[in-house]
């Protein structure tokens, strides 16, 4: 974090990128002296209603985030600064965004939790956009000219009021990961799941919660022990936080989790916990041995929409194999149930060495009636290209070659086809990689 007193006092000469959160109210005109290396502000976390006119100036600035601070409009000067690529104003109280506001070269959006009830056409513009949060705002449609935002990836629409997916949506080339639970279109399914309860109830009293385990957006995993069952038994409990993220509501995600099922794929919940006045709400989960870890890290800055991984790493192309077999076979039992993952990405993959692995964080799960056939197909292919980035992710670090990376690659183009009605559905695709895994590694 840096302090406004330096930057007054002119310590921060020739900064690239600057971050400040001290109640401000108007924007410091002392950041117009880092004019010539600026690019990236970070200004979240303050009172600011506005932007300079000539914000511009920043003639550098690539990222800009201004999240919570009580902006009621998107700023139109932003879209004179030609050079952003990634704009952040959640949780403001945003209920316009002009139509001038957007910069053509954007690629990366989010204006989750906000007021939003329509988007402007001219968002067709943005050409190069890879990643457009919406979730938790007030939209009834998306604009028909986002057809032309071909370049599109990941799409979050989460709790809206979206009456349907538009059918455009289905023809973008590049589309992989999609969130929508909590809009109308889907209450007919959703409510069933959300109202249902699959899972044993288990008394707060049973458990004495441990150290944290990890955080993500939407709750906090801590170690646990269950005194349940006439003995006690170390578990996984992950406390909600109930409120908005990035991918939608907790309460979808926790419906997800419990209506899963088993796979050996996915990591299994043990039961829910019961609710106790206002306790957080919470799952009880199999706690996983400690020689899983994640297998990459989410996306950077620079990446946008793609996992990182730590240098240097390769696998076999066995450990390919495996990862890829046992991912398809898990999404493949989420979309017989109706459940689209919506996050197949690298860094929800827990994984151990030559071991199994394993699918989780269901943050941005939504909920589809396997049996609209046209529907469910539609969805389940998006997913596949989500399926198709690990893939190719997982070959690019292969440190072998012979018939079956031959044979993964061949998968991993059909399963990217930018035409979505041609990719194969993860039922096939499972079938596949079986088939492949018998074939020799090497040529004879």
């Amino acid at each position: 974090m840096d302090s406004l007193d330096a930057l007054r006092a002119g310590r921060l000469a020739g900064a690239r990128h600057l971050r400040l959160a001290c109640g401000l109210t108007e924007f410091p005109p002392e950041i117009f002296g880092l004019a010539d290396t600026l690019e990236v502000l970070d200004l979240s976390g303050n009172r600011l209603t506005s932007l300079p006119l000539d914000l511009s100036r920043l003639h550098r600035l690539r990222i800009l985030f201004c999240s919570g601070n009580p902006f009621t409009v998107l700023p139109e000067v932003i879209g004179e600064c030609h050079r952003l690529e990634m704009v952040g104003f959640k949780s403001c109280c945003l209920s316009t965004v002009p139509a001038v506001a957007l910069p053509a070269r954007l690629r990366w959006l989010i204006l989750t939790d906000n007021a939003i009830d329509e988007l402007p056409a001219s968002i067709g513009r943005c050409t190069d956009l890879q990643k457009l949060m919406l979730a938790g705002n007030r939209l009834r449609t998306l604009p028909e000219a986002m057809a032309a935002c071909t370049s599109l990836e990941l799409l979050r629409v989460s709790a809206n009021r979206l009456a349907a997916l538009p059918a455009w949506l289905f023809d973008l080339p590049r589309l992989s990961w999609l969130a929508y639970a909590g809009n109308p279109f889907c209450a007919p399914v959703e409510s069933p799941r959300l109202g249902g309860d699959v899972a044993i109830r288990i008394p707060r009293a049973d458990l004495s919660l441990g150290e944290r385990l990890g955080e993500g957006a939407s709750g906090v995993i801590h170690r646990a022990e269950w005194r349940g069952n006439g003995g006690g038994r170390p578990v996984a409990v992950k406390l909600f936080k109930g409120t908005m993220t990035s991918d939608g509501l907790p309460q979808h995600e926790m419906a997800a989790c419990l209506e899963a099922g088993d796979h050996p794929g996915l990591i299994p919940v043990l039961g829910r916990l019961e609710a106790e006045g206002e306790a957080a709400d919470g799952l009880v989960m199999a706690l996983i041995d400690q020689a899983f870890a994640n297998l990459a890290e989410p996306p950077s800055l620079a990446s946008c929409t793609r996992d990182v991984y730590t240098d240097g790493v390769t696998f076999s192309a066995g450990a390919v194999l495996r990862i890829a077999g046992g991912i398809a076979s898990a999404a493949a039992h989420l979309h017989r149930r109706g459940i689209l993952h919506g996050d197949l990405y690298a860094h929800n993959i827990l994984y151990a060495g030559e071991e199994r692995a394993l699918l989780g964080d269901f943050g941005a799960a939504s909920f589809f009636a396997p049996d609209d056939e046209a529907l469910a197909s539609a969805l389940q292919r998006i997913e596949v290209s989500a399926f198709a980035c690990l893939l190719e992710e997982l070959i690019v670090r292969c440190a072998e070659s012979g018939l079956q990376l031959q044979s993964l690659e061949r998968l991993q183009r059909r399963c990217a086809d930018p035409v979505p009605s041609m990719r194969p559905l993860f039922v096939d695709v499972e079938a596949e990689l079986a088939c492949i895994a018998a074939l020799p590694l090497h040529f004879s």
